[in-house]
């Protein structure tokens, strides 16, 4: 007999390599899994609304959110990918030097508009605009994607100059160019967690998924998307 579909849900920044990951895992189990991409403020909205998953997967401190109020089973969550933050522009466009700090933050002044996420990476970048003291100046400039939507794609329609978002989710949108990630001293590095929904009916079979996606099994999956092992 076939075992249930496991159903799940992530933020978009992990939408790739985990649709590549499902397809390697129902090959070599005969489990299958679909989990739905949203934004992962709306993501953690519908799970600590009570609607029922077997996985969930978001960024480790919206997991630890979602185990504090009861929807995620806490012995489940695993670490499973990090993710760094890269600088898109629009293809054919000037690369900027965004060799050090120093050349970012100067990238950062000199940009018409400057795009950003709604997720973890967004956050630490405000901060960080804050620290360097140019919050106010650029806060004009500033355009913060909508949860879900790609920062690249406000990038490749030329609606903003400078685009900010994990290099995962800037690798397939057409019509930019990814500058590179950001330097060491200055990365924003952000861990995915996966755990069990406590209301999930098949938490051995979830379990076992989150297994595999932590595993040596997935690496070089991980890294084709721009990600690593965590």
């Amino acid at each position: 007999m076939t075992a249930p579909t496991l159903r799940g849900i992530s933020s978009m920044a992990t939408r790739q390599v985990l649709a590549e990951l499902l397809v390697a895992y129902e090959q070599q189990t005969g489990q299958r899994a679909v989990i739905e991409a949203v934004g992962g403020v709306d993501a953690a909205k519908r799970v600590q609304a009570g609607e029922a998953f077997d996985v969930v997967v978001l960024a480790s401190d919206a997991i630890d959110k979602l185990i504090a109020a009861g929807t995620i089973d806490a012995a489940s969550k695993t670490d499973w990918v990090r993710s760094g933050v890269a600088v898109a522009v629009r293809a054919g466009a000037p690369l900027p030097d965004i060799g050090c700090e120093d050349a970012v933050r100067s990238a950062v002044l000199a940009a018409r508009s400057i795009s950003y996420s709604t997720g973890p990476s967004g956050v630490a970048l405000a901060r960080l605009f804050e620290r360097w003291g140019i919050a106010d100046e650029v806060a004009g400039r500033m355009v913060q994607a909508p949860p879900g939507v790609p920062v690249g794609s406000l990038v490749a329609r030329g609606d903003v100059e400078l685009g900010f978002q994990q290099l995962s989710e800037l690798l397939n949108v057409d019509s930019i160019t990814v500058v590179g990630p950001l330097p060491p001293a200055i990365q924003i590095t952000t861990i995915f967690s996966s755990g069990v929904g406590t209301a999930s009916k098949q938490p051995v079979a979830a379990k076992a998924l989150l297994d595999f996606l932590a595993s040596s099994a997935a690496t070089e999956a991980k890294q084709r998307q721009g990600m690593d092992p965590a």
